[in-house]
């Protein structure tokens, strides 16, 4: 998205007024999206093997979504692959998938910072994505600093853009929305992913933020959806399309990525289901 564009999707909610995120989901096709969504994640969370188990069901969320989350940033790796390594010092796709299971362990950490800090906590989210870089790692990017995020197509915003639409956004979070949680994570986890604020691992970040905002809602508070895993699934061609619909701040491009973050929930609700049949049958 570039700066002399129209508005950014952020801009346009800011300026509209009242709860600005509560009104995108009166947008065509959200409310069943959400009403999708919200009956899929009862159907998992009323399986009786949660009711005894559900440690292992989020542990098993945590590593197909981080796993998911590594695919979308090229890093493609078998699950019983992530599952099995235990180095991920190499270059390129060890240090992707590497970072996407440190972010899987941190966001459960930050859930009571983020209504009061969402700024702090994509900086440390970024510091430890980053972990094996140190410069820049845990802040935004400054003037003249590139961004190493290939896979994500749309034009890059400059600083000043990106640090005047982080803090509107952290506005928007603070001063809290009767928004459901689908659409508040999707808008957090689009907003991200177009920005590009860090010099690295944006769109793992932006997953990790989206995990957080599910979690901490309400919607899947034991973190057993792993909406990462239905983004891989899906396919990085429609990911990027989605996401192209959103940063054109267009009403339909907006509902369109929301409902792609619905089916993504689902196909992660999918994931855990399969997961609960699994352990019920012992075989998992």
């Amino acid at each position: 998205m570039s700066t002399t564009a129209d508005p950014s999707p952020s801009s346009r909610l800011r300026s509209s007024g009242g709860d600005p995120l509560a009104a995108l989901g009166a947008l065509p096709g959200v409310a069943d999206s959400v009403d999708s969504v919200r009956k899929a994640v009862d159907r998992v969370y009323g399986h009786r093997v949660m009711r005894r188990r559900s440690n292992e069901i989020t542990s098993e969320a945590a590593l197909r979504g981080a796993r998911g989350s590594a695919a979308l940033s090229g890093a493609d790796w078998a699950l019983e692959e992530v599952r099995r390594r235990t180095d991920f010092s190499g270059d390129g796709e060890e240090r992707t998938v590497g970072a996407a299971l440190r972010l899987t362990a941190e966001a459960g950490q930050l859930l009571s910072i983020w209504r009061q800090s969402p700024l702090r906590v994509l900086a440390r989210l970024h510091l430890v994505a980053a972990a094996d870089s140190t410069e820049g790692a845990g802040r935004p990017r400054l003037h003249g600093e590139s961004v190493d995020e290939p896979l994500v197509e749309l034009p890059v915003p400059d600083a000043d853009e990106v640090a005047g639409r982080l803090e509107g956004l952290s506005q928007l979070i603070i001063a809290g929305s009767e928004a459901p949680a689908l659409v508040t994570a999707a808008v957090v986890h689009g907003e991200l992913v177009s920005l590009r604020p860090f010099g690295s691992h944006n769109g793992l970040v932006a997953r990790a933020a989206e995990r957080i905002v599910l979690v901490g809602s309400g919607l899947d508070p034991k973190s057993v959806c792993p909406a990462e895993a239905g983004y891989a699934e899906l396919g990085r061609a429609a990911y990027v399309a989605a996401l192209d619909g959103y940063a054109s701040g267009r009403p339909e491009g907006m509902a369109a990525w929301i409902a792609h973050c619905g089916k993504a929930v689902e196909l992660g609700v999918r994931e855990s289901t399969a997961v609960c049949e699994a352990l019920q049958r012992g075989a998992a």
